[in-house]
């Protein structure tokens, strides 16, 4: 049997060589103050450069450092699933490796998680240097997910601390297509926030540029949610609306006698085929969100299990608090 762990934390890597040997003796030495069982989950997602080398050697030195090697780059979604179903320890922090999740944030996520919170979110607060098109795009995105998702994601990371029964919740959904930090919002449980400011690189260079940020959130808005089918349906029936009030205008002024000769025939046949087309397409995307719900085959409903071990959450959480 391997011992208990009490807490892990979840490194995904890609091409951070630069960044290894810093990250890892920091979260060490931030862990190791806790005075709790630990161990650091590196997943390496595929890295070209000198990351599973570096890992390996950590390894030989401490074994609480447990690599996980992916066959090939199969993205940020997919490495953070692998380090959640590697995991063992009985909270669960997932952060990013170059260190713009700072290590001292831990103390505080661990303080609520003792109070019974299930789920601590970092939150942004002061942002490291980017372009005003990426900021942009970024504020976008977090509106739409918030909407799709019912919450609100302005400031929202993947920088969390989870309970272990929030990590099996998570692990044991069936979608392919994960969008962690709606995922996360969608199963619920207690929920606290703590504030943080974003740190610089340590080392290296970030892996994200603007192109791939749209490419990632159009990714995760079709992957987490029906909200594009949503809004082709809206669409078809608000013109439809528009179309049938457009009518009632063509009619009057024919029946006024100053509408041009054979203009009222082509614009009602216009409109109506118009609107018949519109609504169809409305109907089908309206039914292809609700096959799309249904393919995810999300639990219909997720139990919180009681944990006697932990004391029981305050009667009232705020924000940042901790």
């Amino acid at each position: 049997m391997s011992p208990a762990v009490e807490l892990s934390v979840v490194l995904p890597m890609h091409n951070e060589e630069a960044v290894v040997d810093r990250a890892l003796a920091e979260v060490r030495e931030a862990l190791t103050a806790t005075g709790r069982s630990f161990e650091i989950i590196c997943v390496d997602d595929g890295s070209r450069d000198r990351t599973l080398e570096l890992l390996q050697a950590w390894q030989r030195r401490d074994p609480r450092v447990v690599p996980v090697t992916l066959a090939r780059n199969f993205g940020k979604e997919a490495a953070l699933a692998a380090g959640l179903a590697t995991s063992r320890g009985r909270a669960v922090i997932v952060m990013d490796a170059d260190l713009q999740h700072p290590v001292e944030v831990i103390q505080r996520m661990l303080a609520l998680w003792d109070q019974g919170v299930e789920v601590v979110s970092g939150v942004k607060q002061e942002r490291q240097r980017e372009s005003l098109a990426y900021r942009a795009f970024a504020g976008l995105f977090n509106a739409l997910m918030g909407g799709a998702a019912g919450a609100r994601f302005q400031g929202a990371s993947d920088f969390k601390l989870l309970d272990r029964q929030v990590v099996d919740t998570l692990v044991a959904l069936p979608e392919r297509n994960r969008f962690f930090r709606g995922l996360v919002t969608w199963v619920g449980y207690r929920t606290a926030e703590v504030p943080f400011n974003v740190a610089e690189r340590v080392a290296g260079t970030s892996k994200w540029s603007l192109l791939g940020l749209v490419r990632y959130s159009l990714r995760n808005l079709v992957a987490f949610s029906a909200l594009p089918l949503r809004l082709v349906a809206t669409l078809g029936f608000a013109t439809l609306l528009f179309a049938a009030g457009l009518a009632v205008q063509t009619l009057y002024r024919y029946l006024r006698g100053d509408a041009l000769t054979g203009f009222t025939t082509v614009i009602l046949l216009q409109l109506i085929l118009g609107g018949l087309l519109l609504t169809s397409v409305g109907v089908i995307a309206v039914y292809l969100s609700a096959i799309y719900e249904e393919l995810k085959a999300r639990p219909l409903f997720i139990v919180r299990k009681p944990d006697d071990t932990r004391a029981a959450a305050p009667t009232e959480l705020r924000s940042g608090e901790g």
